[in-house]
């Protein structure tokens, strides 16, 4: 028997009229009693043809969006910047997380829940570019991030290689030489850890710096913890080094935290920065200089991007590739000692 409304109300936790408003797009309702809606009509099949307004524009006003885990500051970041771009343009937005499981992550391209959305801003992790073909969706997608280049669907990114260039200059300007990295992949090439360490070494090169592999601390996942883990590692190694440069913030500050525990002076005896720009690194001690990557252009651009194919759905338009400007943000990590 096909859903109804008194069951997506139970199941919600909210009266029928509730149900009706959300299904509506009415204004005036809590962002978490909206999401509690949706979620009931997805998990209950209901199909109500997504409201008066939808049945009047062919559009529901919601938008999906897909990032690994909320519990990445980066993507909760990402997320905020989203929906408030998102907000600016009328437009609600429905987040889900896919853990950076690629067997997820292909799930969502084909759930049922998209009908409750009018396209999808998309950042995998576990899927590839061997993965490319299953962009190939009947619905507005626009992709994120750095696993997937040259597919069927436009793409905002970031500057991976110039800006991780960008801060291994900025500590090679220091007079720093021997500048570690944390957050190595090892054998990836597209990524962003694989990005990154390219523009690492591209710096390196340009200066007449030899490259040092013991000088790589590799990790797995991108969390604080990964950080302090690599630290630790390249301290008991014996490696000689005068600078850290963490692949994101959350990284090069579980590194700051070994690093002070052993007794080293940040930035005397060792500079650090990191990538991404978070908010946490403006209040660590130091504070954390790091790559802004532009978090706040993608996420304008990839809203606009879409509603764009929302609006027009126009399928003779060729993928575009967009790339958001970066800046190196210099803070107390890597100012020069004194």
């Amino acid at each position: 028997m096909a859903a109804t409304l008194k069951d997506v109300a139970l199941a919600a936790g909210v009266s029928i009229k509730t149900v009706s408003n959300v299904i509506n797009d009415y204004q005036h309702i809590r962002a978490d009693t909206k999401q509690r809606v949706m979620e009931a009509i997805s998990e209950l099949g209901y199909s109500p043809n997504l409201s008066a307004r939808s049945l009047r524009s062919g559009r529901t006003g919601v938008i999906g969006l897909a990032v690994p885990e909320l519990s990445l500051s980066y993507f909760a970041e990402l997320a905020d910047s989203i929906i408030k771009a998102a907000e600016g343009r009328g437009l609600k937005v429905l987040i889900e997380q896919t853990g950076g499981d690629r067997a997820h992550e292909l799930e969502i391209l084909s759930s049922p829940r998209l009908q409750m959305t009018d396209g999808l801003l998309f950042s995998p992790l576990g899927m590839s570019n061997e993965d490319a073909d299953h962009l190939n969706v009947s619905f507005p997608l626009v992709l994120l991030g750095e696993r997937i280049f040259g597919g069927p669907t436009d793409h905002v990114t970031m500057s991976n290689v110039e800006s991780a260039q960008a801060a291994t200059a900025h500590l090679l300007s220091k007079g720093r030489r021997r500048i570690a990295v944390v957050g190595a992949h090892e054998g990836e090439v597209i990524g962003s850890a694989g990005l990154r360490l390219r523009g690492y070494r591209q710096a390196l090169e340009e200066a007449g710096v030899p490259f040092d592999p013991r000088l790589l601390g590799y990790t797995t996942l991108w969390h604080r913890s990964n950080g302090a883990t690599s630290m630790r590692q390249l301290l008991e190694s014996g490696v000689e080094f005068d600078a850290v440069f963490g692949l994101n913030d959350t990284l090069a500050l579980g590194a700051m935290r070994v690093l002070q525990e052993a007794g080293r002076r940040i930035p005397d005896d060792v500079a650090v920065i990191g990538f991404d720009d978070l908010d946490e690194g403006r209040y660590s001690l130091p504070t954390l200089s790091t790559i802004d990557p532009g978090r706040a252009e993608i996420a304008d651009t990839a809203v606009r991007v879409l509603q764009e194919r929302i609006s027009s759905r126009e399928d003779d338009v060729p993928p575009r590739e967009f790339e958001a400007r970066f800046r190196v943000v210099e803070r107390e990590s890597s100012a020069l000692p004194g």
